[in-house]
Order: C-alpha cells, then structure tokens, then sequence
C-alpha cells in the first residue's frame, strides 16, 4: 500500500479482479465464450467497419453513424480485453491502481460515445423519414464528422474529473472488485472517506449522457412513428418503419442490461456477486455482439457490401 495525503487511510498500489464468483476453478472453461465473443466483437466490428470504409455507396449519414458506433463498441471490448483474458486465461487477478483508472475511463468514455451515436442515429432515422428530399443537405460530411468530433469530445471531457477525484480518496485496505474490469459504480463502493462528491459528480454524467440521450431517443421515435403515421399507408409505412428496425434493436441491446447493472449496483447492494458480474458483463459484451449481427442481417446495402468483399477476395485467391 502506499500513503495518501489523507490521514484517514491509503490508495491501494493495486486491486483484486474477480471473474465469476463461485467458479474460479472452470475459469479456463469460462474463457471459451469470452475469446469466442472478443472474436465475434473485433471480426463483426471489424467487417463493418471495413465495409463502410472501401464501398463508396456506403458513404452515407446512416453508414458513417453505424461507423462510429462500431468503433465506440470496439473501444469498450478493447479496454475490458487485457484484464478479462488475463483473469480466466492466466489467473492475473491484480492491477495496479493506475492501470485501474485508467482502464475505468477508457470504458466509461466509449460507453458515453455509444449512448451518443445511439442518439445521433436516431436522429439521422428522424430526418430521413420526416423530410426524405432535404436528408443529404442537412446530414453533410462536415455535420456528421463535427458531431463525431463532439461526441468524442464530450466523452473524454466529462470522465477526465472520475479519476482525479477517486484518488483524493482513502481506501483503508478495501481493494477487492467485483468484475474482471474496472468499473467506476464497482470502484466508488471502496473507498472508506466522504465520497459525496463522486457520487454527485457520477449521477451528474450519468443524466446529462444516458438519461438525456435516452430520453431523446424516445422523443425521436415518438417523432419518427408520428410521422409515418401521418404520411404513409400500407407499404410504404412498412418500409419507413423497416429502416429503424435495425437501430431499435441497437438501443434496446445497449440500454436494458445498462438499465438493469444500474438497479442492481444502486438498489441490490445485498445482490449475489453472480448476479452483479453476469449484468455487468451484458452491460459491457451484449451489444458489440448483437450489434454487428443484426446489422449485418437487416440492412441490405451492409449484407451486399460484405458479400461483395468476400466474393473479390475469392476471387483474388
């Protein structure tokens, strides 16, 4: 341990990672599914990503938001990748406290990224249903990488402050986590000193950035199914209601295992440990998953763009 200015206790110079509680002996088991979904994530994302980039068709408002959230999804997996495999794969149970914040910032900034371009592609839906004719004059290159500039930004700016106030703080020999990652409703349980601060500080992204963009998305919708509602009949209502099916299934992938690790650490702090990392791990694995595969099945021009990269590397060998 080393000192901390406080005179209450210390900053740990490192912390205990759990993998799931009760099973640390299948934990080479238990690193199967997690390599197979670390595959799935960086090949899935990967594919879009690289879709999106070489088919000009593709240049598109709708394409290059689908763009940002797999990136945004490819940092998170990437930030939880170093400490996950070591915990099942090589039983490396610690980290240091720097590498902990560190890590812990680079999972929350990329989680507020995510919950952004979610709404920023809602938004896109919105303009391209209400007013199809204005769609490429309002969603330009600049708009669409201004936002992408924005969202970044924002992310890194609002999480900067969490790892400078948790280290004001003593933790009096509490250095035991409940996940394979550092999370920061995981790292504000510890510390034994006055963390009203934090927590305020903590609820305060959490509503300007999940709450808000949440929220948002919902009036976006409301907005979108009033809309068609009011201009479309038969098919064609079908087919502007086809085109947020994929984006739906997105929000709904990142913002109910989120909703439901948010519950579980505010209200069940008596919750089995097994619970806590099964949510946690929905919360952070569910959507780089989901996501890659259902877009990969609903959106035409995504599914031809891949079958048209394989069909050329076919070709090539």
């Amino acid at each position: 341990m080393k000192n901390s200015n406080s005179s209450l206790g210390f900053l740990p110079t490192t912390f205990i990672l759990v993998g799931i509680p009760g099973l640390e002996t299948k934990h080479i088991w238990i690193s199967i599914p997690f390599c197979l979904m670390y595959t799935i994530i960086f090949l899935g994302n990967g594919t879009i990503l690289h879709v999106i980039r070489t088919d000009a068709s593709l240049h598109q408002p709708m394409y290059l938001f689908l763009a940002m959230l797999a990136l945004a999804e490819v940092g998170v997996s990437a930030s939880t990748l170093p400490t996950v495999l070591g915990v099942f794969l090589f039983d490396t149970c610690e980290i240091t406290f720097e590498a902990c914040l560190l890590q812990m910032f680079f999972i929350h900034s990329f989680s507020i990224m995510e919950s952004a371009v979610l709404l920023a592609m809602s938004v896109d839906r919105f303009v391209a249903i209400y007013s199809p004719l204005r769609y490429t004059t309002i969603l330009t290159p600049p708009c669409i990488f201004g936002t992408g500039a924005i969202i970044g930004l924002k992310s890194v700016i609002l999480m900067a402050p969490l790892p400078i106030l948790l280290q004001r703080l003593p933790f009096c020999g509490h250095n035991a986590l409940s996940h394979s990652y550092c999370l920061h409703p995981n790292l504000i349980h510890l510390p034994c000193g006055d963390i009203s601060i934090n927590n305020i500080y903590g609820l305060f992204i959490v509503t300007s950035t999940f709450g808000l963009d949440s929220l948002l998305i919902v009036v976006s919708y409301g907005l979108i199914l009033h809309t068609v509602l009011g201009i479309a009949r038969g098919e064609k209502r079908k087919k502007a209601l086809n085109t947020c099916g994929s984006h739906i299934c997105a929000v709904l992938a990142y913002y109910v295992p989120m909703i439901g690790l948010s519950m579980v650490h505010c209200f069940a702090h008596h919750a089995s440990p097994l619970l806590q990392t099964m949510m946690a791990n929905a919360y952070l694995f569910l959507p780089p998953v989901i996501n890659p595969i259902v877009y990969s099945i609903k959106t035409k021009e995504i599914r031809h763009g891949i079958i048209r990269m394989l069909s050329e590397k076919r070709l090539r060998v």
